[in-house]
């Protein structure tokens, strides 16, 4: 016997309504409970209740008036950095022990990327997310590092504007610290940067992600075996992550890394991405929103699953 998780989504925006998508099409021991908005005209909202989920336009406060509330196992919040650290707090009023999936950069729980380190959170309570770039580009760094220390990792994301939403705008400061840093916590690099790049370009662009690591050495064979191994398993839930082309490999010397040193020698090793989305609700360009979605609804059916073991055995 097993039983499903009911998750609440908050925010009706375009992340949002996607997940709700992937959950009604997808989900396997996560179903969907509630559909919660600010707008009450926006699309989410009304794609949810001709689907039949319950609705409010009431934010959090709504979400606890709902009677399907009392049933609420985990909350998907889309919405802001800001706005998860106030909506977190105030759903532990009324349910100490819910779980929380934080699709923001608020990280005010533990850096979450189902590949690198899925199996260690199943019980918290607030796992983040990261965001867009990391989920894509932080497996490929500890691809590298389980194979050689890396001493250095820099991403740069690259997204068509048109698919940067108002919660992607605001949050960029977030984006590159909360990215950087979990490149250092989840990738191992001694020291991570991210770039965020928004393309305006027509017709708009998937998304692409460069990663860039510097070791001290390491065996090229090893690494880039390491690396499409890493990039086998992000495609088992999300089907549109590729290498764009084989991993590059160069040995440098008497380089200058700030914040690392001068006059360094090692391996240099860059790895092109290309993220193409699923189309569930968004165009497929959306590659960075469509990662997020599908990498939290991967960490919710692996909850689900590792509490209905606990349960029923």
């Amino acid at each position: 016997m097993t039983r499903k998780m009911k998750a609440a989504i908050i925010g009706s925006g375009n992340i949002g309504t996607d997940l709700m998508i992937k959950i009604l099409r997808q989900g396997r021991q996560v179903e969907m409970g509630a559909m919660v908005g600010i707008d009450p005209v926006s699309d989410g909202l009304s794609r949810a209740q001709r689907m039949g989920v319950a609705t409010t336009a009431g934010g959090v406060e709504g979400l606890v008036k709902l009677p399907v509330f009392d049933d609420v196992d985990i909350v998907f919040d889309a919405t802001s950095a800001a706005a998860h650290v106030a909506n977190d707090a105030f759903l532990r009023e009324w349910k100490p022990n819910i779980r929380m999936i934080d699709l923001t950069p608020a990280a005010i729980g533990p850096y979450c990327i189902p590949v690198v380190n899925g199996e260690q959170h199943l019980t918290a309570r607030n796992v983040n997310m990261v965001t867009c770039g990391g989920q894509a580009t932080i497996p490929m760094v500890a691809a590298v590092s389980r194979v050689v220390p890396v001493r250095y990792a820099e991403i740069v994301a690259s997204i068509s504007s048109k698919s940067a939403g108002p919660g992607t705008r605001a949050n960029i400061d977030e984006f590159t610290q909360t990215t950087a840093r979990a490149i250092e916590i989840l990738g191992g690099a001694s020291k991570g940067k991210a770039i965020i790049v928004m393309n305006p370009a027509e017709p708009p662009l998937i998304m692409r992600d460069t990663v860039y690591t510097f070791s001290a050495d390491g065996s090229e064979e090893a690494i880039a075996a390491s690396v499409q191994e890493m990039a086998a398993a992000v495609q088992r839930y999300v089907p549109g992550y590729r290498l764009k082309q084989e991993v590059q490999f160069d040995r440098v010397v008497d380089l200058k890394i700030p914040g690392v040193g001068s006059g360094l020698s090692g391996l240099k090793t860059s790895i092109f991405l290309e993220v193409e989305g699923a189309a569930h609700y968004l165009p497929a360009y959306a590659g960075n929103l469509d990662i997020m979605t599908s990498a939290a609804l991967a960490i919710a059916e692996r909850m689900a699953a590792n509490e209905n073991t606990a349960a029923y055995g």
